[in-house]
């Protein structure tokens, strides 16, 4: 058993998650145990795993159904404390690390002398190009755009290899599973630089296997993947409440924004967008989950 867990959460989606296996199998310099978490997978993940599984490759938990990349990671990170593993590495199952990934991740952590809250890799596209979605923020409003420090200071980071002590879950407490999807990681990294230094880790780079680099807004969307939306406004909502003022009036004119984006440059569902947009928006307000705190009698640690 290393001290590390790699926690992958997936979705029907066995093909990558087997690309993402085989790249943490192949860390050099650096040990660390696997952890899949299974959403209720139904494309045959399962199976598929099962060499692996017997071999002792990797860990396997099937959470019983779907509960998002949020409480896919919740559930993940529960059960790696349980475990008793010191350091938690997140990523979803289309991330593919770099061979030195991990290795860079451990040397950062030596150099800080363990006083971070979390560190997080670069992630790029197929073509090495910064991932548009995984560019840590280092303002709320600015993304990271140093690309040459060994340790970039960064506020709000995705779980695409995400790197973080056990004794920071415990202090912190862990993901909002209500979240679902959209935001439970720039809400969670948040959470944690409000009170600690936080950075992007230059030399640790990941590819991360989308279909497309390109952002994608309600706008452009088809009408039925409009509910992730849903997630989305809600969820954004409660991320920048916390922020004051000007964060709030920053919401606002962005929800003003994607309204205008929509009448003017969306070509179906408008009217659906637009009420997916508002709506959504104002459940945010009402929107108020409780943070979930590792409890070692309740897990039977």
């Amino acid at each position: 058993m290393s001290d590390i867990v790699a926690i992958v959460v997936t979705y029907n989606r066995k093909a990558m998650l087997l690309e993402c296996i085989g790249h943490l199998l192949k860390q050099a310099n650096a040990q660390t145990d696997i952890l899949v978490i299974d959403n209720a997978s139904s494309d045959g993940t399962r199976d598929d795993l099962n060499d692996l599984i017997e071999s002792g490759k990797i860990l396997y938990c099937n959470t019983g159904s779907n509960l998002g990349g949020a409480g896919g990671f919740q559930f993940g990170m529960k059960e790696a404390l349980k475990r008793g593993y010191k350091y938690l590495w997140l990523m979803d199952d289309d991330v593919c690390p770099d061979p030195d990934c991990l290795e860079k991740l451990l040397e950062a952590d030596k150099t800080l002398d363990g006083q971070y809250g979390f560190l997080s890799s670069i992630a790029k596209w197929k073509d090495g190009s910064p991932c548009n979605m995984n560019i840590q923020k280092t303002t709320l409003r600015k993304k990271i755009d140093d690309y040459s420090s060994p340790a970039v200071p960064v506020i709000m980071a995705t779980f695409v290899s995400f790197f973080i002590k056990a004794e920071t879950v415990i202090r912190f407490g862990l993901p909002i599973k209500e979240f679902f999807i959209w935001a439970d990681d720039l809400e969670y990294s948040r959470r944690i630089s409000l009170e600690m230094p936080c950075y992007a880790i230059n030399g640790s780079t990941v590819i991360h296997n989308m279909s497309s680099n390109n952002k994608v807004g309600i706008e452009s969307e088809s009408e039925d993947r409009l509910w992730r939306y849903e997630y989305l406004y809600r969820n954004e909502v409660y991320l920048y409440s916390r922020e004051g003022f000007k964060a709030k009036l920053y919401l606002f004119l962005r929800v003003i924004l994607h309204v205008l984006r929509v009448l003017f440059k969306a070509h179906e569902a408008k009217k659906k967008k637009i009420s997916v947009i508002l709506g959504s928006y104002k459940k945010g307000f009402k929107f108020s989950p409780e943070i979930e705190f590792y409890n070692e009698i309740d897990a039977g640690a």
